[in-house]
C-alpha cells in the first residue's frame, strides 16, 4: 500500500505520529522485528520509556555507511524515541527476527551529512519529513544536520 506524500505529513503533524500513524507504526514494528517480508534495513527499537518506564517499540530504518550501522530520526530531535534514547543513556534493543542488544551513540553535527544522504536513498518513507531532497549535494545535509539525530548503532557492553 503506498501512501500519498500530503497524507504522510499530516500523519505526523507537529512532529508526532497521530493516530493512523500510531496505528500503522504498531504494524510495521510487528513486521519489521519478524524481519517477514521485510528489507534487511528494517529494524524495530526497543527502549525503556523515560515517563513510563516501559518497553517501547518502533519502526525505523537502518542505514549502513562506512561500514557502520546507523539509525535516524526523521521527526527530528523532538522525537520520543530520541529522548527516551538520551534518558537511557543510549541502551536499547534492535530486533530484527532476534533481539540484539545495543548501545547507540549520537553521532556530532559535522558527521552527520553523508549518513542523513544515505539514510534518505534507503528509506523513502522518511522524505517527505525533510526540507531537502534525497540527491542534494553534501552541502545542503550539512545545512539540516542539527535538526536530524544520528545514532551509531554499537554493541552494548554487558
Amino acid at each position: 500500500m503506498t501512501i500519498p506524500r500530503s497524507w504522510r505529513t499530516r500523519m505526523y503533524r507537529g512532529g508526532r505520529p497521530g493516530r493512523l500513524a500510531r496505528v500503522l507504526n504498531r504494524i510495521a514494528a510487528a513486521q519489521h522485528s519478524s524481519g517477514f517480508l521485510a528489507p534487511p534495513a528494517w529494524v524495530t527499537l526497543e527502549v525503556v520509556g523515560r515517563r513510563s518506564g516501559r518497553t517501547v517499540a518502533f519502526p525505523l530504518v537502518m542505514t549502513i555507511h562506512d561500514g557502520e550501522r546507523y539509525v535516524v530520526s526523521m521527526l527530528g530531535r523532538r522525537a520520543n524515541w530520541v529522548a527516551n534514547i538520551r534518558a537511557a543513556d543510549g541502551a536499547a534493543t534492535l530486533r530484527r527476527g532476534r533481539r540484539e542488544p545495543v548501545r547507540l551513540v549520537e553521532v556530532d553535527v559535522a558527521e552527520r551529512a553523508p549518513i542523513l544522504r544515505e539514510y534518505l536513498a534507503k528509506a523513502p518513507g522518511a522524505r517527505p519529513h525533510f526540507p531537502i531532497d534525497r540527491h542534494s549535494s553534501l552541502a545542503g545535509f550539512t545545512a539540516i544536520a542539527p535538526e536530524y539525530p544520528v545514532f551509531l548503532i554499537r554493541a552494548a557492553v554487558p
